[in-house]
């Protein structure tokens, strides 16, 4: 099973419309996926969900994530970096089983020139101390505001190209 990580608790998020559309192209090559809007945590899941406690809100949270076998992790750039409520994801999850000998890809957003280099590679280091195997093209999207139609695909053919590259690479991963 593959899981969307849309890696941002920001309502409306273009985090969340990247999502959707790699959702939508996985979807055209014949794989299902499933979605997870970090909006949708637990609003008090620093206090209710860490250190082996669950609620049934998290629970089901964590259902879906030990039955992934592949995650796509959509992070935008906060402050250098990738945001912290997706490491509360991470943090929150059983470990080691949640992540062990696992596969994932990163896509790294920003609205600036960059695409979140430095906070797809952080997150890569944590991937890595959970043994969560990471394909190695890693995309970074810069500029996204323009990068998006009014419906949430992109636009740009240099950006689909590789994305529907690092999505024909994922499968196979």
């Amino acid at each position: 099973m593959i899981t969307i990580i849309a890696g941002t608790n920001r309502p409306n998020s273009n985090t969340l419309k990247v999502a959707k559309y790699y959702k939508q192209q996985l979807e055209l090559k014949g794989m299902q996926a499933n979605l997870l809007s970090l909006e949708h945590l637990p609003v008090d899941v620093l206090n209710s969900d860490m250190f082996g406690k669950r609620t049934e809100a998290f629970q089901k949270i964590q259902d879906l994530v030990s039955a992934t076998e592949k995650f796509l992790f959509i992070m935008p750039e906060y402050n250098g970096s990738y945001p912290g409520v997706l490491k509360v994801l991470i943090d929150a999850c059983n470990f080691p089983e949640s992540f062990y000998d696992k596969k994932a890809a990163l896509v790294g957003i920003s609205s600036g020139k960059y695409g979140n280099i430095r906070g797809v590679d952080h997150f890569t280091g944590v991937c890595h101390y959970v043994h969560l195997n990471v394909l190695p093209l890693r995309l970074h999207i810069p500029n996204i505001k323009s990068e998006l139609d009014l419906d949430g695909n992109l636009i740009k053919e240099d950006t689909i190209k590789f994305t529907n590259e690092q999505i024909d690479k994922f499968i196979h991963f």
